[in-house]
């Protein structure tokens, strides 16, 4: 029997170890290629690194003055910070008044928020493009808002299930003590908290920092330009692109959301694991 059991471990790290290795090669063959000329990368793109197609560093060079790359960083840092921000503060409040609430109201609202988790976004993105032009929310400031409201089902959704898993004495003892509901909140609720929000958190940067349809369809790109959409720029007439400098492009823009999640990769299983306590 157990040798059977060290078997089917064996075979499991091993088939792990493989799928591992998949979703880590697209990032290292891109980062080879980064550093390729043009004419190798189309020729011979899983071809490591030589003396003939190396290229030093003119593709980074290159790229970060086309796509005014650290100006591009600046606003999808500002936008996905300010949104994840926003949305923590506003859907653990709300998560937990659905959550200690039992009126029929709070009932609908927590199905409509799930509900919108599997509406898919092709089917608002016409009118939600039309209605953000209209209230002016094409500004970094004003998306923030917009990626609140599509942001709020998942967020929503694992706070309450978390807060349902937390003993209610405990926020009733505060009051005793002399707690306002914002008081309890913010110096009993939120803190117990910290295992979600952090998950929250990676789960809607992780999003929002990589999103390219939705601030492509809502910002004025004239003036901002997030990463995703800077790259596109390096696409030029009839077809041509310089592959060399959107490799390195692509390095670039996934090492911040890399350092990010190597960070806090620790809670997310946490966080997740208690969110789904109760539905």
């Amino acid at each position: 029997m157990s040798k059977r059991k060290n078997a089917k471990g064996r075979f499991l790290t091993i088939l792990f170890s493989v799928i591992s290795v998949l979703y880590v090669l697209p990032i290292v063959i891109i980062f080879i290629n980064s550093l390729k000329k043009n004419a190798y990368i189309s020729k011979a793109p899983f071809s490591f690194v030589d003396e003939k197609n190396f290229a030093g560093f003119e593709n980074y060079e290159t790229g970060i003055e086309r796509t005014q790359f650290f100006e591009s960083l600046f606003w999808s840092v500002f936008i996905t910070v300010g949104a994840v921000a926003l949305i923590i503060l506003c859907t653990s409040m709300c998560a937990w008044y659905i959550a200690r609430s039992n009126s029929r109201l709070c009932r609908i609202l927590y199905i409509l928020f799930v509900f919108s988790m599997i509406v898919p976004f092709q089917m608002v993105m016409f009118t939600l493009s039309k209605t953000a032009d209209t209230l002016g929310l094409n500004t970094p400031w004003g998306i923030i808002l917009v990626y609140l409201g599509f942001g709020a089902g998942l967020a929503v959704f694992m706070f309450s299930g978390f807060i349902k898993s937390v003993p209610v004495q405990i926020e009733e003892a505060a009051m005793i003590d002399g707690c306002s509901p914002l008081g309890t909140f913010f110096r009993i609720v939120l803190p117990i908290l910290r295992p979600t929000c952090i998950s929250v958190a990676i789960l809607e940067t992780m999003w929002i920092f990589n999103d390219y349809l939705l601030p492509y369809l809502v910002l004025d790109i004239r003036k901002y330009k997030t990463i995703p959409i800077a790259i596109q720029y390096l696409r030029g007439g009839y077809g041509s692109i310089d592959m060399g400098a959107m490799m390195a492009m692509l390095v670039l823009s996934v090492i911040p959301i890399i350092i990010f999640y190597l960070c806090l990769q620790k809670y997310i299983i946490k966080g997740v694991a208690a969110g789904a306590v109760k539905g």
